[in-house]
């Protein structure tokens, strides 16, 4: 008689199976296996908001064979171990449901990591199904369902077909069109910088004005009710007027300051996702894809086994078993001066964090990232080293450091009062292994100085005045939005990936470079949902709802109270919102040239367009032009009836299309050439496409026949090997073939 074991991945149930040997049959889930039904609501109202669930179409086999493989065995015991969070817990109730099984037939076990040590302990200690962690997930998704069910058929009706709302989503979408309104409002101020280029004893350095008259200097901003600046050109001209007479810099005083940098705690599900798109270029998304491929298992040559903890947590604590650990691997690779005598802990900063949980962390610290590099695809093994390095240096020694500010003035006037900073780092401490990468790109004003006294003389090289313009705060990245939506208590460690995806796949925002643009459509849909349903995307209100979802978990609130305050008000706005708003339209002053009638702009999934304000009697529609913008024409015909084509903008770019439309369906996509030859078949063009999100990318004219592909937009040919380079980061092109590197033009 063998016991069985359900996972949620066919990846995790081949590295438990090898811990369990033949007395254990391991199969999975292959995640959710019931859900709400697609084509209806699936809450039952007048029952106190039930779920009516189903059993999809694809998992229909899954459920199969898990109950032939439950009457083939009739096991001793069948153990749940879908994953620890409410998520993994309501699948196991699910699968409880679904199998028919009795309290005395199953047991449930959790483990944050997939090792032989993890899963024996886990058996060692079973429980029964968590009913507030399954009413708590349950709660989330019929609120979830509530308002995506309800609210999407108004956005149909009263903007465009296909669109929908979400709980989570729409919030995320208001933070992306508020601040790109911000910046459109913006209006720079105007600065400028007065730098001195100083040499003392071969040994160069810069020092920036920093007082006039003992006044301090300040970027101008709009909070500021007072201040001063160098505010424009003629001002620095005649600042430079009177210190370019000086020959040399004398050092007024100094400031020397021994300090320490401790570094930052353990991964958490946010910020994993933050760094790992900082230092490595993922989206949200990607991190997840890989990190989960390290949590259920890789083969290193002996079986499969977990490299990473549970990826899904917003917890910055570590096992004692770790910390141990890791103080060992520290003191055997650095030495013991790099080790803590007692361990570092951390305080979660994440509202409604789960403390119990452990941080992402690797489950053998011992496995270094060159240990198992031949194991490891390119972005898994960069995944990895990364949670390795942060992991050692959370419990590493802190840096200590000596920062050195110079105060200086020219020698012919007193009124102007430079600075200079410059760092030491006396012993490295955690920075020998890992710095925590940052969202801004500024470069630090801290360098090298000079052993210097009081009343030095320094050479003068250059004084130069530095235009600059006060910048709006920066568009959100997916890493920052993630660390926006984390601290204002928005969604959960679970919620951020799919959040991100779904805004994009849905149009309602589109990634340029790395940062997120609200779409035309995405800023009108905000705007619907603040005229008219403000507590959807009010952000205190979506924080409050997650926090009483946490209540539930914790068996303080019932998860039915919880739901009928939210949607007896939101059902009769609903219906009241129905009734009184117009379906949005706006007047033109275009006649319809088939009918007479105005034409009048409406919107579509994919933008606004004119419409024929005679419709249903008359259908013609025209893509709504821009006054400035040229509409491009061809002298090409349809190739397939030689009608003529005409320009068209779709999901996925513009086209050309047959002009005698719908009769002839033929269309052409437009070329958009890059100036460059193929690298590869050296005959045909590099032009940019469009991928299946609307992504651009470049590839060869002559695909299929030739498959050369560029992620990155080509911007110069390489003088080494004719290969294409493109922008590898900020200042810097990187030859696609050779790996040269060279400075931007104009980037320096």
């Amino acid at each position: 008689m063998k016991n069985l074991v359900i996972v949620e991945s066919p990846a995790k149930a081949k590295t438990i199976e090898k811990f369990l040997g033949k007395n254990y049959a391991v199969m999975a889930s292959f995640g959710h296996i019931r859900d709400l039904p697609q084509s209806k609501l699936g809450v039952d109202l007048e029952n106190n908001f039930a779920p009516q669930y189903v059993i999809p179409a694809d998992k229909k086999k899954t459920i199969t064979a898990l109950k032939e493989k439950v009457k083939q065995l009739e096991p001793e015991k069948i153990y749940i171990a879908t994953d620890e969070d409410r998520e993994g817990e309501a699948i196991g109730w699910h699968l409880m449901e679904v199998l028919g099984l009795k309290p005395k037939q199953y047991d449930r076990i959790v483990f944050h990591e997939i090792t032989k040590s993890a899963i024996e302990s886990s058996l060692k200690h079973p429980r029964k199904i968590n009913d507030d962690l399954v009413d708590a997930q349950q709660a989330r998704r019929v609120l979830d369902r509530l308002v995506g069910y309800k609210l999407s058929p108004l956005l149909w009706k009263k903007i465009a077909k296909g669109l929908s709302a979400g709980r989570v989503q729409s919030v995320a979408v208001r933070l992306i069109v508020e601040r790109e309104r911000e910046i459109r409002a913006f209006v720079p101020q105007e600065y400028w910088k007065i730098v001195a280029q100083l040499e003392h004893e071969d040994t160069k350095f810069k020092a920036e004005l920093a007082k006039i008259r003992n006044e301090a200097l300040k970027i101008p901003a709009p909070e500021l009710k007072k201040g001063v600046w160098v505010s424009s050109k003629e001002q620095a001209d005649d600042i430079l007027a009177h210190i370019k007479q000086a020959r040399h810099f004398i050092v007024d005083a100094l400031e020397v300051k021994k300090g320490s940098k401790n570094p930052s705690p353990p991964f958490t599900t946010s910020t994993l996702q933050q760094e790992a798109s900082r230092k490595l270029g993922f989206s949200v998304k990607q991190t997840m894809v890989v990190a989960q491929k390290l949590y259920e298992g890789v083969d290193l040559g002996e079986g499969r086994t977990g490299l990473i903890t549970y990826m899904r947590t917003d917890s910055v604590n570590l096992s004692q078993q770790a910390l141990q650990q890791a103080r060992e691997v520290i003191s055997h690779l650095y030495g013991k001066e790099y080790a803590l005598t007692e361990p570092r802990f951390y305080k979660t900063k994440a509202k409604g964090a789960q403390e119990a949980h452990e941080a992402i962390r690797p489950v053998n610290l011992d496995l270094k990232p060159d240990d198992v590099k031949e194991y490891l695809d390119r972005n898994e093994l960069r995944l990895y080293e990364l949670i390795w390095k942060r992991t050692l240096a959370c419990q590493m020694a802190p840096a200590a450091v000596e920062n050195t500010t110079l105060f200086l003035f020219p020698e012919n006037s007193k009124e102007y009062q430079f600075q200079a900073k410059g760092e030491v780092i006396l012993f490295p401490g955690f920075m020998k292994v890992y710095m925590e990468g940052r969202d801004d790109e500024e470069e630090s004003d801290e360098a090298v100085l000079p052993k210097l006294q009081e009343g030095t003389s320094c050479d003068v090289l250059d004084v130069t005045g530095n235009q600059n313009f006060t910048k709006p705060e920066p568009r959100y990245t997916e890493a920052s939005l993630v660390k926006k939506l984390e601290s204002e208590g928005i969604g959960r460690p679970s919620t951020y990936a799919p959040t991100i995806s779904t805004i994009i796949e849905r149009n309602y925002t589109e990634k340029r470079e790395k940062y997120l643009y609200p779409t035309e459509m995405g800023e009108l849909v905000t705007d619907f949902l603040l005229n008219h349903f403000a507590d959807i995307v009010d952000y205190k209100f979506t924080a409050e709802m997650e926090e009483s979802l946490d209540t539930v978990a914790e068996g303080k609130k019932d998860w039915r109270t919880i739901l009928k305050g939210f949607y007896e008000p939101f059902e009769k706005n609903l219906v009241k919102k129905e009734q009184e708003v117009a379906r949005y339209q706006e007047q033109t002053d275009e006649i319809c040239d088939k009918c007479g009638h105005p034409m009048i702009i409406k919107m579509g999934r994919y933008g606004k367009f004119l419409a024929c304000s005679n419709y249903p009697e008359c259908k013609n529609i025209k893509n709504l032009k821009n006054a400035d913008e040229e509409v491009p024409t061809t002298d090409e015909k349809c190739e397939t009836c030689s009608s003529s084509l005409v320009f068209k903008k779709g999901r996925f770019g513009a086209f050309w299309a047959c002009s005698k439309y719908p009769e002839c369906k033929f269309t052409k996509p437009i070329v958009t050439k890059t100036g460059f030859t193929c690298p590869e078949c050296k005959q045909g063009d590099v032009i940019e496409r469009k991928g299946k999100r609307g992504k651009p990318f470049y590839g060869c004219s002559r695909y299929p026949d030739c498959k050369f592909v560029s992620w990155k937009k080509p911007l110069k040919q390489c003088s080494a090997c004719s290969n294409l380079m493109v922008q590898a980061k900020k200042g810097i092109l990187k030859c696609n073939g050779c790996g040269t590197e060279e400075e931007q033009p104009g980037e320096s």
